[in-house]
């Protein structure tokens, strides 16, 4: 067999990969039917078409606003074929701050599902209704513009355009809640590069059948591409519910699972959970955060075949960084060091990471410095932010602005965020460390610890937690309880009782959130 010429690896060639080496396995596993490598490659090179016929050129972008689908999905690679790069925006921004990311990206069209399309009914997106194409299952209909899948039926395939491994294939903006999003530009060698590394990390085999249950829109979904390049099978759950979660995994055989700690337990929680066959799950990855030793020991249980696995990372490095192995999880459960599942775990192959000061030197090991990183799958720059890309890359290091420290085998604990530090009476306090305290005492189900204003320390430690079911808390019980675990100027005085934290789309606590909530709060 004969592979298509191409001189570099890119998003496009990855596929043409695919359809040579496993055109007949499948790609695809939806419920509208499932396609081979080969039927999902044609299909993509005539959404190329598509694109071309609406005008898009090489180097132009074009936004998707939609749930996951293998619809997204086809679009995003249509891009990476056609030399256009795809903009997947998160649909639960509110509109003004759409409309910045459009404008921002300087995109010529929209691709929305039926989920979005009313967002176009807002005056900030009005102007888009003439530019968006509508890709839900259903043809037809009112719309200002024909149907994806009309276009589909009458595009031509389009040949693949030859980019290089530092061309743009994929722009995608982060934040937009306590600011203007940032778009991160990532290249081929980005996305691919990460998809090897995820390959090794993940070990990932061709008879994989991957969910893509985390948002399109964010960068974590990008380690489908390892299931890309080694011929396995995508699945998309549209919206999270854990009922809809496991149905999947049961209809679709589902092999691979990525997802946040927060989506883990609330599917481990679901009453009919043990009503279905979760039994293909072999490996498990979560992350945005740690983990309590209690889930991790119940995840385990429940999924009892699955090998579970932490990771790290950010839009910035395509994204993942580090890994926690399934080998680390069992040896911190065996002998009871359950400190290490804390950690984020080592670099992944070409990766490399040192903890610096604020000067840039490196800090010895166990002392807390910002994590600076540099390897194949960071970004080059965020786009047309050149004040931006000055203070984050330097020297050829990009600094992430977490907080971490390493330990003598060279696992990374993270701190806190750069910003998020605390600091009380000049005394520096990263908040993760507060918060493991806190999981500590019985009958904590969540816990949030940020800086809030106050009169005598300048900053006071403050603690929004979230009871258990059926538990009552009381604050002097919970500060007497941390005077086991941190030091006194560490522990928060003022805590609040809450049903439920806010959440982002990737289950992260929001915490610029809280601290607006409880700034007005000054202490005595």
């Amino acid at each position: 067999m004969t592979l298509p010429g191409s001189n570099q690896l890119t998003m496009a060639t990855a596929i043409r990969r695919a359809e040579a080496l496993f055109g007949d396995r499948t790609a695809i596993l939806d419920p509208e039917g499932n396609m081979t490598w080969s039927e999902y490659s044609h299909r993509i090179t005539r959404a190329a078409g598509v694109l071309g016929d609406l005008g898009l050129e090489q180097g132009q972008r074009f936004g998707i606003l939609a749930h996951n689908s293998f619809r997204q999905a086809e679009l995003m690679h249509a891009g990476y074929w056609s030399g256009i790069v795809p903009v997947s925006i998160n649909y639960r921004l509110a509109a003004p701050e759409i409309r910045y990311i459009l404008d921002d990206a300087d995109c010529r069209i929209l691709a929305v599902d039926g989920h979005c399309a009313k967002l176009l009914e807002h005056p900030d997106l009005e102007p888009w209704r003439e530019r968006a194409i509508y890709i839900s299952p259903q043809t037809g209909g009112n719309y200002p513009r024909p149907h994806y899948e009309d276009l589909l039926a009458q595009a031509s395939p389009a040949s693949m355009h030859h980019s290089s491994q530092d061309d743009n294939a994929l722009l995608v903006y982060t934040g937009g809640t306590t600011g203007r999003s940032k778009g991160v530009q990532l290249s081929h060698g980005n996305i691919i590069s990460n998809g090897i590394q995820v390959a090794l990390a993940y070990r990932v085999y061709e008879d994989d059948r991957f969910l893509h249950s985390l948002p399109m829109f964010h960068s974590a979904d990008l380690i489908g591409t390892a299931f890309t390049l080694t011929g396995g099978a995508h699945a998309y759950l549209g919206e999270f519910t854990p009922r809809a979660m496991l149905e999947m995994i049961q209809e679709h055989r589902i092999t691979m699972l990525s997802m946040g700690p927060t989506v883990i337990i609330l599917t481990l929680q679901d009453p009919d959970f043990d009503k279905y066959d979760i039994s293909s799950v072999r490996r498990m990855n979560y992350g945005s955060a740690p983990m309590a030793a209690e889930w991790v020991v119940r995840t385990m249980e429940k999924f009892p075949n699955v090998a579970l696995q932490q990771t790290y990372g950010l839009t910035e490095t395509s994204p993942i960084l580090t890994s926690l192995t399934p080998e680390q999880h069992h040896m911190a459960l065996e002998t009871g060091r359950h400190e290490l599942l804390r950690s984020v775990g080592k670099p992944l192959v070409g990766v490399e990471l040192r903890i610096v000061d604020e000067e840039g030197a490196d800090v010895p090991r166990g002392e807390v410095g910002e994590v600076v990183v540099c390897g194949p799958n960071v970004t080059r720059g965020y786009l047309g932010l050149d004040q931006e890309n000055a203070r984050a890359f330097r020297n050829g290091w990009f600094h992430t602005g977490d907080m971490g420290y390493l330990d003598d085998q060279y696992n990374l604990f993270l701190a806190d965020r750069k910003k998020d530090m605390i600091i009380t009476g000049g005394e520096n306090v990263y908040c993760a460390e507060v918060e493991a305290a806190l999981y500590k005492y019985p009958g904590v189900h969540e816990a949030a610890v940020f800086g809030v204003p106050d009169v005598k320390w300048g900053e006071a430690v403050f603690a929004v937690i979230v009871p258990a079911p059926g538990e009552k808390l009381e604050q002097d019980a919970i500060i007497e309880h941390c005077r086991q675990y941190i030091g006194g100027y560490k522990i928060p005085r003022r805590m609040d009782f809450v049903d439920a934290l806010p959440k982002s789309a990737m289950g992260k606590i929001l915490k610029h959130e809280l601290r607006r909530r409880y700034s007005e709060s000054d202490g005595d």
